[in-house]
């Protein structure tokens, strides 16, 4: 399908990066999305995209905040046209023991991951039906599928990622639109490469495949969802995890 718009949210991290350049290469326009208040940050990234070949738009807003992803949204849309593609992708981890686990740990990790998904999807979903096409990837997480230690708010939220999107999915079906959720395991972006060795080793050692994955092996996955010709996948979760979990 020519001339698509893709809108990725938390476009400028380690994953989203990948997800916006796999994206451009598979044809789509692409739009990043970073977090309200890193502008600086955001538009040194977008000059170095554009130093390597990819020539990104970016666009601040909270995914948190339902009013602020609506403004977000309908600015894009004024700018470059509907958007075909959402990757619900934003994301944050505020780890702790249940026993140290404090309300507004769980509720800035609910919000970020959780609520982002449902508040994005609204503002795109109902064109996407009318247009009779869509793409909604969302990005859950191998610990919510099996949990983790000190990760009761990232799983519960991962978890409730893909039961929206098996939700929506339903909705959708009919009219074009797919959604389906994408499930990582651990991935060796910048964040995760700055831990300590020992503890890497420790997390590599569980993985029958023996590695981390690489950004680019989650964002094929996307681009394979985001395709038109993916259009009898929906409410699917795609396990990219090097076999760290199996069901």
């Amino acid at each position: 399908m020519p001339n698509t718009l893709a809108l990725v949210t938390g476009g400028t991290g380690g994953l989203g990066t990948a997800m916006c350049r796999a994206l451009s290469d598979a044809g789509h326009s692409v739009v990043a999305n970073y977090f309200t208040g890193l502008g600086e940050q955001a538009l040194q990234w977008q000059q170095q995209q554009l130093s390597e070949g990819y020539n990104f738009s970016i666009a601040e807003g909270d995914v948190s905040d339902f009013e602020d992803c609506a403004r977000m949204v309908a600015e894009i849309e004024a700018e470059h046209g509907p958007v075909d593609v959402l990757v619900n992708n934003a994301g944050i981890t505020r780890d702790a023991t249940l026993k140290r686990l404090s309300k507004e740990k769980w509720d800035a990790v609910l919000s970020t991951n959780l609520n982002s998904v449902f508040y994005m999807s609204k503002q795109v979903f109902e064109g996407m039906m009318e247009r009779g096409y869509g793409r909604i990837i969302n990005i859950s997480s191998v610990n919510g599928q099996r949990g983790q230690f000190g990760q009761g708010n990232y799983s519960a939220a991962k978890a409730g990622v893909h039961g929206f999107t098996m939700a929506a999915a339903q909705e959708g079906a009919r009219k074009g639109v797919t959604v389906n959720s994408i499930s990582p395991g651990y991935v060796g972006t910048e964040m995760v490469m700055a831990m300590k060795p020992e503890v890497i080793e420790s997390i590599t050692s569980e993985v029958p495949v023996g590695r981390l994955g690489e950004p680019w092996e989650i964002a094929r996955v996307v681009v394979f969802l985001a395709a038109q010709e993916s259009g009898y996948i929906t409410g699917a979760d795609m396990y990219v995890n090097g076999g760290l979990y199996m069901h």
